[in-house]
C-alpha cells in the first residue's frame, strides 16, 4: 500500500473526534495500511495508548497533533493584527524521531501553559525553537496557507509556505490538500498545487478523519451537538459538511485527486521518515540523601534497620530479621530504594508537621520495610500480609504506595512535595469522563429535544447501581421494558441507536482525585502537560494514570481522608478535656465495648460501615472480633454480594452450616474466614501450600484470576493443577480447588487494604464507644456543609443521650465543641454567610475581653470590617446571640442602631480622634437597649434558622407530631430512596413544591422536597394523583404521604418515591386514627380504685379517639406500634364502646401520672 492517513482525530479531540483508538487501528489494518498518524487538536492525550496498541498490531505509529498557531504573540489575548485571516490557524506536526517527540511534548505543553486562550495556542517563536525532528503539514481549510488562499491573498499564502519550508527544512514540510466536497477546498487545492510548482514543495493528501466509516457521520454530528450544547436541528450550530470525514481506503483517496497521483505516494514517504520508539525506563527524582551514604540503597537499609529496632526491639526477632532482609534484597534488586525514600520523606514531613497520616492503604500495608519506615502502621507479620502482593520480584513493575492524609491538610502535603522537588517537576494527573450508557442516552436525548422528565423516565430503564456497568446493548437485553419502548417509540429507538455508537467515548477531562506525578526535572522534559479544567493554576499531565505508568513516571496517590481529620480532632479534644493522651495505633483490637456497639447496629460515623447493608451484616453476624471486621470489609463488595459469599460467611460463623475446607492442608489458611476464600492473599497461600508455588509465582496466579483473562487463567491454573498433582495430590480434588479459586478468587479482596481500613473503622468505633461526645463533635465538624449528614449525626448524638446546642458567640469555636459532660455546641463555621475572618474576630474579642454581655457590646468589640450587618443577622438567626439578652426579633430590631454606633466608634478610633488629656471621644460608651417587639412565630424562627444553618436546631416543624411520625411512618427521608415492592409511608414537612408541565401530555405534575428528623429527600407526584392532591400538598405543611416505587427503579441507589395519597398530620388525631391504649398484665394489674378515675379523666377530655384496654399475659414488653385488628400476637385488645377522647398531651400526661408511664400508650387504630 502507498497511502497513509496523516491527519486523523481520535476521541481525545474531545466531543469532536469519534474514533476509538483500537477500532481505528483495526480499520487501518483491515484496509492494508502499515502506518497511521493521530493528530488530535492541540494535545497528546492518546499518544501512548495509540503507540502501544499500534505496535501490538505491527502498525507504525506516527505521533503528532494538530496545533493552533496564533497570529502574533501567544501570550497576548487581544484581537490579532488586521492583516491576519483569523485568531489562529491550524498546523499538523508529526514526530520523525525522539527529538521530534520531545518537541511535540514541549509545544503541546506550551500551548496550554503559555498560550491558552479558548484554545491551546503556540506561535512562530516557539515553533522555530522546537521545530527540530518535526514534520509539518499545512493542515485543513483552517491552516494558515489555506486561510490566505480562501481570502484570495496568494502572495501572503506564498510567504507563509516559504516560511514553513524554512522552519522545517526542505524535506520537513508538505503542503496539504483535502476534498470533502466543499467549494473552498477546490480553491485551496488549486492554490496548493500552484505553490508546489513555484516553490518546489511536495504535496500530500489527507482526509481529516474524525470518524471511522461513512455511516458514522450522524453519530459524529450528535457528538458535535453535545460538545456545543446545541440541539441537533439547530441551523446555526457548528457542523461538518457532508459525510466524507471518515477513514477512507487508498482507492477512495486516489479517486479524489486523479490528476495528481503523487499526493498519495507522498503520504508513504512522510510515514517512512517517521521512526520513533518509546524507550521504557523509569524516571525517578533523586532523593537528597546525606553524604555519608554512598547510595539510596545504603540509606534505605540503615533507616529500615533503625526503624525495625524501634518497632520490635534490638536484637530483632528472627522472623522479623529474615523478612526484613528478604524485602530489602528485593527492593535493591528492583532498583526501587529511591522510591521508598521519597515516600518515607513525604510521610515523615507530614507527621513532623502534625498532619494525620493513615495507617496504610492498599498492598503497601504488606511491606515490613514500609512498616519499619513508618510509612504504614500495620504490622504485616501480625496479620499475615504478603510482601509479594505489593512488589513481585519475578514480575518487576513500579510499586504503588497510596497515602491517606488529613482531609483538611492534604494541600500542605502537596505543597511540601512541590517545594521539595520543584514546582515545575510536580503535577496532578488527568482523568477522562466517558459517555457511559446512561450519560450517552441523556446527552443524545437532549440534542433531540426530548423532555427532561421523559428522559429521566427512559433512563431509569437502564440498569444501574453500585458495581453495575452495562452498555446500551446489554441494557436492552436485560430490560424488557426498554426493548418494548424501543419498538413502540421511534425517538427511543433513535436515541439507543445513536447512543450505542458514541457510548464509551471520552467526554471531558478532569483532575484525578488523588494522583500526583513527580519528575526528576521539569515535567515537560518527560510528558506533555496542560491546565486543569476549572483550576487554571494547576498543572496536570496530558497522560492518564495508565500511560504515565507505562512511560515510567513516578506517580503517587495522595488522598485526603475525612476520617483521619475526625480521629485527630477527637483525640485532641480528649486530651484537652480529660488530660488523656491516646495512641490510636496501640489500641487493643479486641475491646468488647467496641463489638457491643457494632453488633447493636450503632454504626453511624464508623468508617466503612455506615451503610444499611454493612450495619445489618455486622448485626447479623454478631461481630465480636477484629478478623470478622476485616472479612466484612472485604465481602461487602459487588462480586461477593452477588454470589452470596457474605451469607455463607455469616451462617458458618454462627454455626448454621458447617465450616468446610477444600483440603485439610488449607484449614490454617481459611480458618479465619470459616473456609470462605475471601482475600487474594489466601489464593496465593493456597498455591504456595498445595502446588509449591513461590509467593511471587502465586502472585502471578492471583493477578491472572483477578484480570478475568480466560487464556491467562487457564494457563496459570493449569500450572497450579499439574504442580499440585506432581506433589502427590489427587487430580479431582485439585481441579475442584482450582475451580473454587477461579470462582471466589476473582472476587477476592486485597487483605492488606482490608486490614488497614478496618483499623481505621475500629478506631472510629472505639472513640464512639469510649468518648462519644468528642467523637460526635469531631464528626459533625467534618460534615459542616453537608446538611443531610449533619442532621443524621445530630440524631445519632441525641439517641446516645447527648444534647446538641445551637451556636453561641460566647461558647462556640469555629468547629463543634463539647461543653460540660454531654453537650455539643454548634461551631460558628456552620453558619452560612459567616466567614473565617469574622469568626476569628469574634473569638479574638472574646479572648481579649471575656464573654460578650449584649449586642452592642458584641458590635463594639469585633472588627466590623469583617463582621458586617449581614454576618451579625446570620448569627442572630442561627441563635448564636441568644445569650446576649432579649429574643431574636428584638436583637434584629436593635441591630441597626447597635451596628451604626459601634461603627462610628471604630471609625473614630481608626482616625485617632481621641480628646486631649484622655477625655472620652464624642461617641458615648454603648448602652444596651431592647426594642419592644413581639417574638417571631415558631414557624418564622425555624425558617430563619434553617436558612442560615441548612437545618433546624432549636426545634423542628415535626416535633409536635412525633407520635404520628412514629405510629404511621414506615420510612424516613434517610431510607425513602430504598426501592421496595411494598407501599410505604413517610411523615414529613414539604419544604418545596415544584410544579411542572409534561411536554408530552400537557398535564401538571409536581416534584417535592421533603424534610423530617433525619434529613431531606425528593418525591414525585404524577399528574393523576396531583390533580387530586394539589390542595393538600402545600409548602410548609406536615403530611403523611403514602406511595410506591416503579418496577424500573429496582436496583437504583436512590429510587424515586411516587406519592399516591396525602393527609395532613394534624388531622390524624382528629379523625380517630390514633387511640389511647391502657395496657396491663398479671404482673402489673390495674389499681383497684383506678377505673373510676380513668373514666372521669376520659369523660373530661371528649374527642374522636377510641380507648382500648390491652391485656398481656406475659411480662410487659414495648407497646405495639400497630393498631391493626383487635388482637396483636400475645396481646388481647378490647375497645371501649362508650369512651372516646381527645388524645392530647394533657390527657396522656394525666393518665400516666395516675397509672404509671408504662401503662398508657398512643396506638394506631386504622
Amino acid at each position: 500500500m502507498a497511502f497513509v492517513h496523516l491527519h486523523t482525530h481520535s476521541e481525545y479531540s474531545l466531543l469532536d473526534g469519534a474514533n476509538r483508538i483500537p477500532e481505528l487501528l483495526d480499520r487501518v489494518q483491515a484496509l492494508g495500511m502499515d502506518s497511521l498518524a493521530i493528530t488530535d487538536h492541540g494535545n497528546l492525550h492518546g499518544a501512548w495508548q495509540f503507540y502501544a496498541e499500534a505496535r501490538a498490531r505491527k502498525i507504525r505509529p506516527i505521533l503528532g497533533f494538530e496545533a493552533y498557531v496564533a497570529f502574533g504573540d501567544r501570550h497576548k489575548r487581544e484581537r490579532p493584527p488586521p492583516e491576519a485571516p483569523g485568531p489562529y490557524s491550524h498546523l499538523v506536526l508529526l514526530a520523525r524521531n525522539r527529538t521530534g517527540y520531545e518537541h511535540l511534548v514541549k509545544l503541546s505543553s506550551i500551548g496550554f501553559l503559555e498560550g491558552f486562550y479558548r484554545r491551546p495556542r503556540i506561535d512562530r517563536e516557539v515553533l522555530e525553537r522546537y521545530s527540530g525532528g518535526l514534520i509539518g503539514l499545512a493542515a485543513c481549510l483552517s491552516g494558515e496557507i489555506a486561510l490566505y488562499l480562501r481570502q484570495g491573498n496568494y502572495e501572503a499564502a506564498r510567504a507563509s509556505a516559504q516560511y514553513f519550508a524554512r522552519v522545517f527544512s526542505p524535506d520537513g514540510f508538505w503542503l496539504e490538500v483535502q476534498d470533502h466536497g466543499l467549494a473552498d477546498e477546490k480553491t485551496v487545492s488549486a492554490g496548493m498545487f500552484r505553490l508546489a510548482q513555484e516553490l518546489g514543495l511536495p504535496v500530500v493528501t489527507t482526509n481529516d478523519a474524525h470518524y471511522l466509516r461513512k455511516e458514522d457521520a450522524e453519530a459524529h454530528d450528535v457528538l458535535l451537538a453535545i460538545g456545543t450544547g446545541k440541539d441537533l436541528d439547530d441551523p446555526n450550530r457548528f457542523r461538518f459538511f457532508g459525510q466524507e470525514s471518515y477513514v477512507k481506503s487508498e482507492r477512495e483517496m486516489r479517486a479524489l485527486f486523479p490528476d495528481h497521483p503523487e499526493v498519495v505516494g507522498e503520504t508513504q514517504r512522510v510515514a517512512d521518515l517517521c521512526e520513533f520508539d518509546f524507550e521504557k525506563r523509569y524516571f525517578l527524582p533523586q532523593y537528597p540523601r546525606p553524604a555519608e551514604f554512598a547510595s539510596d540503597n545504603d540509606l534505605l537499609v540503615h533507616l529500615a534497620r533503625v526503624g525495625a529496632a524501634a518497632r520490635y526491639g534490638d536484637p530483632l526477632p528472627q522472623a522479623v530479621h529474615e523478612r526484613l532482609d528478604y524485602e530489602l534484597g528485593v527492593i535493591s534488586h528492583t532498583g526501587y530504594a529511591g522510591y521508598f525514600l521519597i515516600v518515607y520523606d513525604m510521610v515523615k514531613a507530614a507527621k513532623d508537621r502534625g498532619i494525620p497520616v493513615g495507617p496504610g492503604r492498599g498492598s503497601a500495608a504488606g511491606s515490613l520495610v514500609a512498616y519499619a519506615l513508618r510509612i504504614t502502621d500495620i504490622d504485616p507479620l501480625k496479620f499475615d500480609l504478603l510482601f509479594e502482593r505489593f512488589l513481585n520480584p519475578e514480575r518487576i513493575s513500579m510499586p504503588d504506595i497510596d497515602l491517606d492524609f488529613c482531609f483538611e491538610r492534604r494541600g500542605e502535603v502537596i505543597q511540601y512535595i512541590r517545594e521539595r522537588y520543584g514546582r515545575d517537576s510536580v503535577g496532578q494527573i488527568i482523568t477522562f469522563g466517558t459517555l457511559k450508557a446512561r450519560a450517552a442516552f441523556r446527552d443524545v436525548a437532549r440534542t433531540l429535544r426530548v423532555e427532561p422528565g421523559e428522559v429521566d423516565r427512559f433512563t431509569k430503564m437502564i440498569p444501574a447501581g453500585p458495581g453495575i456497568s452495562v452498555t446500551l446493548a446489554e441494557a436492552q437485553e436485560k430490560s424488557p421494558e426498554l426493548r418494548q419502548l424501543a419498538r413502540q417509540d421511534e425517538r427511543v429507538r433513535k436515541i439507543l441507536e445513536l447512543g450505542t455508537r458514541i457510548e464509551g467515548l471520552a467526554r471531558h477531562a478532569s483532575v484525578h482525585a488523588a494522583g500526583l506525578v513527580i519528575a526528576p526535572g521539569p515535567l515537560t522534559d518527560y510528558v506533555p502537560v496542560c491546565l486543569a479544567p476549572q483550576e487554571p493554576e494547576a498543572i496536570i499531565t496530558q497522560y492518564d494514570m495508565v500511560a504515565l505508568e507505562q512511560v515510567g513516571m513516578l506517580k503517587i496517590d495522595v488522598l485526603g481522608l475525612r476520617t483521619l481529620t475526625v480521629i485527630h480532632d477527637a483525640v485532641r479534644m480528649v486530651a484537652d478535656r480529660h488530660g488523656v493522651t491516646l495512641d490510636m495505633n496501640a489500641l487493643d483490637l479486641e475491646d468488647p465495648q467496641v463489638y457491643q456497639l457494632l453488633g447493636s447496629g450503632r454504626t453511624a460515623g464508623v468508617f466503612q460501615f455506615e451503610s444499611p447493608l454493612a450495619t445489618d451484616c455486622l448485626r447479623s453476624m454478631r461481630c465480636d472480633r477484629f478478623d470478622d471486621l476485616v472479612a466484612t470489609n472485604a465481602l461487602l463488595r459487588p462480586g461477593p454480594l452477588d454470589t452470596g459469599m457474605h451469607l455463607v460467611f455469616i451462617n458458618r460463623k454462627l454455626g448454621r452450616e458447617p465450616v468446610r475446607y477444600p483440603h485439610p492442608a488449607l484449614a490454617q489458611i481459611l480458618q479465619p474466614t470459616y473456609g470462605v476464600i475471601t482475600y487474594q492473599e489466601q489464593v496465593m497461600r493456597i498455591a504456595n501450600v498445595l502446588a509449591g508455588f513461590s509467593l511471587a509465582e502465586a502472585d502471578m496466579l492471583r493477578k491472572a484470576v483477578g484480570k478475568k483473562d480466560k487464556e491467562l487463567i487457564q494457563h496459570e491454573l493449569g500450572r497450579f493443577v499439574e504442580r499440585a498433582i506432581a506433589l502427590g495430590h489427587e487430580r479431582r480434588g485439585i481441579e475442584d480447588i482450582a475451580a473454587q479459586i477461579e470462582t471466589f478468587g476473582r472476587y477476592g479482596f486485597n487483605k492488606s487494604h482490608a486490614v488497614a481500613y478496618s483499623v481505621l473503622s475500629y478506631q472510629t468505633a472505639w472513640l464512639k464507644a469510649h468518648y462519644a461526645p468528642e467523637f460526635l463533635s469531631a464528626l459533625l465538624s467534618s460534615e459542616i456543609g453537608n446538611t443531610d449528614n449533619v442532621v443524621r449525626y445530630i440524631n445519632e448524638a441525641r439517641e446516645l443521650g447527648l444534647e446538641v446546642l445551637p451556636p453561641d458567640v460566647n461558647e462556640s469555636g469555629f468547629k463543634f465543641t463539647v461543653v460540660g459532660e454531654r453537650r455539643l455546641r454548634f461551631g460558628l463555621g456552620a453558619i452560612k454567610n459567616v466567614g473565617a475572618g469574622a469568626i476569628e474576630s469574634i473569638l479574638a474579642g472574646r479572648t481579649a475581653g471575656g464573654p460578650y454581655r449584649a449586642l452592642v457590646d458584641l458590635c463594639d468589640r469585633i472588627d466590623l470590617r469583617l463582621c458586617n450587618k449581614r454576618v451579625l443577622e446570620a448569627l442572630i438567626d442561627a441563635g448564636a446571640c441568644d445569650s446576649l439578652g432579649g429574643h431574636r426579633a428584638q436583637l434584629v430590631a436593635a441591630l441597626d442602631d447597635a451596628f451604626g454606633e459601634a461603627q462610628a466608634r471604630q471609625d473614630e478610633r481608626s482616625a485617632g480622634q481621641v480628646a486631649l488629656f484622655g477625655e472620652q471621644a464624642s461617641i458615648p460608651h454603648p448602652v444596651s437597649r431592647t426594642p419592644d417587639v413581639p417574638p417571631w412565630s415558631e414557624h418564622d424562627r425555624l425558617a430563619r434558622e434553617k436558612a442560615v444553618l441548612g437545618f433546624f436546631i432549636s426545634g423542628h416543624p415535626l416535633a409536635r407530631y412525633r407520635v404520628e411520625v412514629e405510629l404511621f411512618g414506615t420510612r424516613t427521608t434517610a431510607t425513602l430512596g430504598q426501592w421496595s415492592e411494598q407501599r410505604v409511608r413517610v411523615a414529613a414537612v414539604v419544604t418545596l413544591v415544584k410544579r411542572q408541565i409534561s411536554k408530552k401530555t400537557g398535564a401538571e405534575y409536581a416534584r417535592l422536597t421533603l424534610e423530617d428528623f433525619h434529613g431531606t429527600a425528593e418525591a414525585l407526584v404524577f399528574p393523576e394523583a396531583w390533580a387530586k392532591l394539589n390542595e393538600v400538598i402545600r409548602a410548609d405543611r406536615a403530611l403523611l404521604l403514602a406511595g410506591s416505587y416503579s418496577a424500573r427503579d429496582r436496583g437504583e441507589e436512590q429510587a424515586p418515591f411516587i406519592v399516591e395519597t396525602a393527609q395532613a398530620l394534624d388531622e390524624l388525631k382528629a379523625s380517630g386514627a390514633i387511640g389511647v391504649a391502657l395496657r396491663w398484665s398479671p404482673g402489673a394489674p390495674p389499681p383497684v380504685d383506678a377505673t373510676r378515675a380513668v373514666v372521669a379523666l376520659c369523660a373530661a377530655h371528649p374527642g374522636p379517639a377510641p380507648v382500648l384496654v390491652e391485656w398481656e399475659p406475659h411480662p410487659p414488653a414495648p407497646a405495639p406500634r400497630s393498631g391493626e385488628g383487635e388482637r396483636g400476637g400475645e396481646v388481647t385488645r378490647l375497645r371501649s364502646r362508650s369512651l372516646r377522647v381527645d388524645p392530647a398531651d394533657d390527657l396522656v400526661v394525666a393518665l400516666r401520672a395516675l397509672l404509671g408511664p408504662d401503662h398508657v400508650h398512643l396506638v394506631r387504630t386504622t
